[in-house]
């Protein structure tokens, strides 16, 4: 095809859910092509992700988000169902529980607040509480948690982005494994991408969809966009001593995060943002494990004294250097130019709502499902941060 109404860069969770929102409005009907480099995914943020589902956020926009991924994954067998077979994410409904230090019970407090307020079934939690719920936890240090008691939890990631994939196929949409390297602009905005392989197509409009690349991608149509490829670790560790009730995904105080896998767990931590360079290298690194995670793990859950690191993998976050949150919206100048990237770590659990806005600004010209206005590319160009409050 050499000519689009739409021509989406990126074909991992966001962009397929875009792709899959489009071809299934009836108030749309245009032609939409996805342009991915690698179809393995082997370097994407999507498959290499611990799939957690939440609505524990403090910006009102992203619990309502998370709320609509909660809902959408409960219906993901009849919406992307195709020739009857439907798709399996394996949810496990386990929760989040966040755990805030006296310095951060009241950033927790505000936060549970905004969480129920939009809707969010999350429970407050004081010390003893927590101590009488989960037998197997320590919470010296600890002033409170906030536990999600339904809607919350994490899911096969890869098995989401090729149901997300196969059912926008199923529709018309079109995949090319092809690279985006220019973007041609004319008076009225875009009017075609260039590829790798020597082929150009003219478009309508062009979504840059393309997780740590965005930032790369929005440089070929002349936009800065701080959005691009920063690095974490997933560890996977065995505990002797099985823990009941079951782990919910455990964010500590520390910022150190855990949650079972199979027999196992998987944790791991941000590292400070002057140890988190900018990079595609990616390579496991192994020092926050011995240095950060182990001991938060063992001071908060004391049967993780005694852990076996079994393994470990890294991948890219889609890093939105300004604030961390999504850019999801159009370009104020070039009309035809919109973005859904730079989640930071929250791209999969975010794509369908995302992929259901940029279907809603072409069809139908705004917002009508969640008004995402803030998460606008403005913001980033007039350096207007909009941060997430995080609990200590």
């Amino acid at each position: 095809m050499t000519k689009a109404d739409v021509v989406i860069v990126g074909g991992g969770a966001v962009g397929s859910s875009a792709a899959y929102f489009l071809a299934a409005e009836t108030g749309f009907g245009g032609s939409v092509v996805v342009v991915e480099r690698d179809p393995t995914y082997a370097r994407a943020s999507t498959p290499l992700s611990v799939g957690g589902i939440r609505q524990q956020f403090s910006i009102r926009e992203n619990v309502e988000i998370g709320l609509f991924a909660r809902d959408f994954i409960g219906r993901i067998g009849d919406l992307l169902a195709v020739d009857g077979e439907a798709p399996d994410v394996g949810f496990v409904e386990g929760g989040y529980l966040f755990l805030a230090s006296e310095e951060g019970r009241a950033v927790l407090a505000e936060n549970h607040r905004v969480q129920t307020d939009a809707g969010a079934a999350i429970t407050w939690l004081e010390p003893d509480a927590l101590a009488q719920r989960f037998a197997w936890m320590n919470v010296d240090g600890l002033a409170a948690g906030t536990l999600g008691e339904r809607g919350e939890g994490w899911i096969d990631p890869n098995t989401l982005l090729q149901a997300l994939k196969r059912k926008a196929r199923s529709l018309g949409a079109e995949y090319r494994t092809d690279e985006v390297v220019g973007i041609e602009r004319g008076d009225t905005g875009v009017k075609a991408v260039r590829l790798a392989s020597g082929d150009r197509i003219e478009c309508g409009t062009v979504v840059i969809a393309a997780g740590a690349g965005s930032g790369a991608v929005a440089r070929l149509a002349g936009v800065e966009l701080p959005v691009g490829p920063r690095i974490r670790t997933v560890y996977q560790i065995a505990c002797r001593e099985p823990l009941s009730p079951r782990l919910p995904l455990t964010i500590d105080a520390s910022g150190v995060y855990v949650r079972p896998e199979g027999a196992g767990y998987l944790c791991g931590v941000s590292p400070p943002e002057d140890q988190d360079p900018e990079t595609w290298e990616i390579e496991v690194d192994w020092r926050w494990f011995e240095e950060t995670v182990w001991p938060a793990l063992a001071h908060r859950i004391p049967a993780f004294e005694a852990i076996k690191l079994t393994g470990a993998w890294a991948g890219p976050y889609d890093y939105n250097a300004l604030d961390q949150n999504a850019v999801i919206g159009r370009h104020p100048k070039i009309g035809n130019l919109l973005f859904a990237t730079g989640f930071s770590g929250h791209g999969l659990q975010q794509s369908p709502a995302a992929g259901r806005a940029i279907m809603e600004l072409i069809a139908h010209g705004c917002f009508r499902s969640i008004d995402l206005t803030r998460f606008g590319i403005e913001r980033i160009l007039e350096g207007r941060p909009l941060k997430e409050k995080n609990v200590v």
